[in-house]
């Protein structure tokens, strides 16, 4: 290229807006008009070469990879079987997995911990006065409703006791009639 061509093709020197082409063309001499043209049907026919070229690898690539067994579906199984490995392998992979796993573990410590101081509690009420009190109390309203019955856990006793409330307003209206 002569020095005027490449003063043409430098950026400041093309005009923008909705006038540029015809203010370029009117810069232009007519051979220079004539030179790009062919340069630019050159470079298109370039591309078009290229991209025959590149289809028809394409297609070499695919009829490889067909005759390997590979299929796109296994591309992909591989590509996140690399994926997933190199994410492992990475130390903020390993420095979270450790940390979730302590995590973990005394997330599992804490929870036996509370379960054993639930048991704990559950039986240090069963063992405190106020539930023996408690106790005794629903004895004997069991033993005034139900008689001298003194067999059965303490689950009976208290389906027992409420039966007995649920029947006393019936008795009693049915009496007043």
């Amino acid at each position: 290229m002569d020095s005027s061509e490449q003063d043409l093709l430098k950026p400041e020197s093309i005009p923008e807006g909705e006038d540029a082409a015809a203010t370029v063309t009117d810069v232009l001499t007519e051979e220079e008009q004539e030179k790009l043209q062919k340069d630019l049907e050159k470079v298109e026919e370039e591309i078009q070469t290229l991209s025959q070229v590149l289809a028809a690898k394409e297609r070499h690539l695919a009829e490889i990879k067909r005759k390997l067994g590979i299929t796109t579906l296994s591309e992909l199984k591989q590509n996140i079987s690399k994926g997933l490995h190199d994410v492992a392998s990475t130390t903020v992979y390993k420095k979270t997995s450790e940390t979730l796993s302590h995590a973990g573990q005394k997330a599992s410590a804490a929870f036996s911990s509370v379960g054993s101081v639930i048991t704990k509690k559950l039986e240090d009420v069963k063992n405190s006065p106020t539930f023996k009190s408690f106790e005794e109390k629903v004895e004997n309203i069991k033993s005034k409703v139900g008689g001298n019955k003194q067999t059965g856990d303490f689950g009976e006793v208290l389906n027992s006791a409420a039966n007995a409330s649920a029947t006393e307003p019936l008795t009693e209206e049915l009496e007043n009639q």
